[in-house]
């Protein structure tokens, strides 16, 4: 069940980002509200997912999934250029989430 609301805290966070992109500078009504409303779900998911998660944990998990997700929407869907130093970027960032991770189990 912990796993279920990290990941949904994850989604939240990724889907007010991208909204953040649209705001055009928080200019744009509906974008602004689902940024922020966004990020609410988002933060309460990740308090209520560390009242069971080590912080180190679902921080790691919480922010390097995002990070990849955002970069992965970027390229994928708002165009942003797809370069070798991006993809081994995000290479990078998994693999520090699946270290802290292994780490975390000992």
């Amino acid at each position: 069940m912990v796993y279920l609301m990290l990941s949904s805290a994850i989604f939240a966070e990724v889907l007010a980002t991208t909204s953040m992109k649209y705001s055009d500078g928080f200019t744009r009504l509906w974008p602004s509200l689902g940024t922020a409303v966004g990020y609410l779900i988002a933060f309460y998911l990740l308090a209520q997912t560390l009242r069971t998660m080590s912080v180190g944990t679902a921080y790691a998990i919480w922010s390097g999934a995002g990070t990849a997700s955002v970069a992965v929407i970027g390229m994928v869907f708002i165009g942003e250029a797809v370069t070798a130093a991006k993809i081994a970027g995000l290479l990078l960032v998994i693999a520090g989430v699946v270290m802290l991770n292994l780490d975390g189990a000992h």
